[in-house]
């Protein structure tokens, strides 16, 4: 009897892992775990415990048409009562975790690494008990609270979990709430409570070629994806990473990424910058520099995280080539204070 960890993801952002065993269903073994996923009568013909499959394996037991057509099937659909895992799962529930009753999780930890990276950049590392048992989807993000406020920003992860740490890349906002605190009084040791994982921008399971598009701090949660694919033994799928900025200062984890490009055959990058005096050969927007062999006549995966206007500039572009991707997932982002 093996045992499967299955990531819930409710619409409104919010993810629970659960631990469930290939004997039993996906749906009993969030109730056992006092999650309340969507269910009525358990024997697989009403459909009220519809979900998709992101990823994984599994085995569905018996259910009835009416309640699960041979075309959803075939896209993934899944009823819960009758679903269980052979691997891991994710498992998107088309509901709110508030009528699911999920509480977000709350965690305690403390600065174990603080550096500024640049001007406009900080790199933040945070050690706790409560991290080491901490479950995330790479891309996903965490709700920090500004110590000494009622206040809370959000984050994405900049690296899987190691030991009980991990990381993120903030912008240092004139002005901001959390920058300023970190530039101006935080030291190692201080404490800062975290909530999560939130967040629908995740790595799916890779059966295309990836491409990623960074803006900014926008490329921390690449990094964790890309921590996450090398821990897996890299990807056989070509990966390429076009990463924009508005100025060379504004460049940072370049050592993380070239380490990368060394541990993954298929894993490239771009840096690209707006500054047309910058130093770094490719200059101007990401879009100037998105070739046709990266869309791949759409058979591609595009993730994207930046702020709103390289989002729909993006959109945009794509929309001019004629190029609809099999997939594209996106975050937006805005700098808060």
């Amino acid at each position: 009897m093996a045992t499967h960890q299955i990531a819930l993801n409710f619409e409104d952002g919010v993810t629970r892992f659960i631990e469930c065993k290939d004997t039993e269903t996906v749906a009993d073994a969030a109730y056992r775990q006092g999650v309340n996923v969507p269910i009525d009568c358990r024997d697989g013909a009403c459909g009220a415990c519809k979900c998709h499959a992101e990823s994984g394996k599994y085995e569905m037991g018996f259910y009835v048409d009416d309640a699960l057509s041979a075309e959803e099937a075939e896209l993934g659909y899944v009823l819960t009562c009758q679903l269980r895992p052979k691997s891991n799962l994710v498992v998107a529930v088309p509901a709110s975790s508030a009528v699911c009753k999920i509480k977000q999780t709350k965690m305690k930890a403390a600065i174990s690494d603080l550096r500024q990276l640049s001007d406009s950049t900080l790199s933040l590392t945070l050690k706790g008990d409560d991290l080491g048992k901490l479950a995330f989807l790479p891309g996903q993000y965490a709700n920090l609270q500004v110590p000494g406020t009622d206040h809370h920003r959000a984050y994405s992860f900049s690296s899987m979990p190691h030991q009980g740490e991990v990381s993120f890349l903030i912008r240092n906002v004139p002005n901001g709430l959390m920058s300023g605190y970190l530039t101006q009084s935080a030291k190692v040791g201080d404490a800062i409570e975290l909530a999560g994982p939130n967040g629908s921008f995740y790595l799916r399971e890779i059966t295309r070629p990836l491409l990623f598009l960074a803006g900014g701090t926008g490329l921390a949660p690449f990094l964790a994806m890309l921590d996450k694919i090398a821990a897996a033994g890299g990807s056989e799928q070509p990966i390429r990473l076009i990463y924009g900025v508005n100025t060379d200062g504004d460049v940072v984890e370049l050592e993380k990424l070239e380490a990368y490009a060394k541990q993954l055959p298929n894993f490239s990058y771009t840096v690209v910058v707006v500054d047309p005096e910058s130093k770094f050969p490719n200059k101007g927007y990401v879009t100037h520099h998105l070739q046709p062999a990266d869309l791949n006549d759409g058979a591609v995966d595009i993730y994207l995280c930046g702020p709103p206007p390289m989002v729909e500039a993006v959109a945009h572009n794509l929309r001019e080539r004629g190029v609809k991707p099999a997939n594209f997932h996106y975050e937006k982002f805005s700098s808060s204070v």
